[in-house]
């Protein structure tokens, strides 16, 4: 397995994750029912999220938290949605920046947790559910 290194990389990484998002019994009705993504639309803001915190590239100018602030989601969802970039990451790749993605995801995940208001702490990753 190579790291992530390209832009393509990125894009891999973000439309595999987010199949398996929206897939899952847990996070799909959010994602496609709630929030009702238009995903041609968050697809490509994604790569562009993604490739900025993995790659240094500057064309993500959005701001990701708003849209999650009225969501009914608790920690469980952080949990899963964790779990599946962490699996979907370890998949297809290996490298510092492949452990970069995850320790990036986990980051964000806890700040939106903070943000929320929901309990602190570590949130379960990998099994621990």
């Amino acid at each position: 397995m190579t790291d992530i290194q390209h832009h393509d990389d990125v894009q891999q990484l973000v439309y595999s994750f987010y199949d398996r998002v929206q897939a899952d019994t847990m996070l799909g009705p959010i994602f496609n029912e709630v929030a009702q993504v238009n995903w041609p639309t968050h697809l490509p803001a994604m790569v562009e999220f993604w490739s900025g915190l993995l790659l240094g590239t500057t064309d993500y100018k959005g701001r990701p938290f708003p849209k999650h602030a009225m969501l009914p989601i608790d920690k469980a969802h952080f949990s899963r949605w964790l779990n599946l970039f962490f699996e979907n990451v370890d998949a297809q790749f290996a490298g510092p920046t492949a452990d970069m993605a995850k320790a990036r995801a986990l980051s964000i995940a806890t700040m939106f947790q903070h943000r929320l208001g929901l309990e602190s702490g570590v949130i379960p990753v990998l099994g621990e559910l």
